[in-house]
């Protein structure tokens, strides 16, 4: 075959960070669960506002509410000093935005302490904020172009110490749960790699409300059992609680929905 001509690309700062995240979620044992969901009286809620919050803001609310009531869903496998489960006293919830970065775009995270505890109109400013800020203006973005600008064998030192050594450290900047969705672009993926203990992402709506939902786990902290029943106890709370809220901002004044993108997480000491 004759020579394929073509030119060599230089990684950029979100393909390094994305190379790190890959690195690291690539060594946790993953098993994924499904949910056929019914969530036809929450998309009707949400319908009927002029400007609805996210879909991934909703499933963060629920999903932490469950965690609430269900501490497995707040731990993590911590290798060091000895190996051991940590357990968070409130959610984390990692959320991502796409923003334009030196010409391209790219994926940054944003993490939101116990949003089950937040009003959906704090969520989508939070949301909004992270859309919409210069990036150096918004601390886990600014600190991810920092650490990614070190030297590989320095960067990855550092999520090691973040995701390793401590329990706190860990959950304070990576999350304890992340949500990972792509659905409005009408595809999703059935696999997903993360270095948490939990990830939810999920398909795209039906026209009857159907929406299939995974739980992508880390089995060292979890069994299928504690899994199963989370996706059920997620499922009422979304059409119970978040759609009593989203019927109560009904004729109120409404917020800007932001696209949230897909989830990954980012290092920190």
């Amino acid at each position: 075959m004759a020579r394929v001509p073509g030119r060599r690309v230089a990684l950029s700062l979100p393909r390094r960070w994305i190379g790190d995240l890959m690195a690291f979620s690539a060594r946790v044992p993953v098993v994924t669960f499904e949910r056929r969901m019914d969530l036809g009286a929450v998309a009707a809620a949400r319908a009927a506002l002029a400007a609805p919050p996210a879909w991934p803001l909703l499933f963060a609310k629920a999903y932490a509410a469950v965690a609430a009531r269900r501490p497995e869903l707040r731990r993590a496998y911590v290798p060091f000093p000895r190996p051991h489960l940590f357990e968070a006293n409130d959610s984390v919830a990692s959320l991502a935005v796409e923003r334009e970065y030196a010409g391209e775009p790219a994926v940054f995270f944003g993490l939101v302490r116990a949003p089950d505890r937040m009003p959906l109109p704090e969520l989508v400013g939070r949301l909004e904020r992270w859309k919409r800020a210069p990036l150096g203006e918004v601390r886990e973005f600014r600190r991810l172009i920092q650490y990614t600008r070190l030297p590989r064998p320095v960067r990855r030192l550092a999520w090691a110490y973040g995701l390793y050594t401590s329990g706190a450290r860990r959950a304070r900047n990576f999350g304890t749960f992340g949500i990972s969705v792509t659905a409005g672009l009408g595809a999703t993926g059935l696999t997903l790699l993360s270095p948490l203990a939990t990830t939810l992402n999920y398909g795209v709506l039906a026209p009857d409300g159907g929406l299939d939902v995974r739980l992508h786990f880390d089995h060292r902290v979890l069994d299928g059992a504690p899994v199963a029943r989370a996706l059920d106890d997620l499922e009422a709370v979304l059409r119970t609680d978040v759609a009593a809220e989203l019927r109560q901002m009904a004729g109120h004044r409404a917020f800007p929905a932001v696209k949230a993108v897909d989830v990954v997480f980012a290092p920190g000491a």
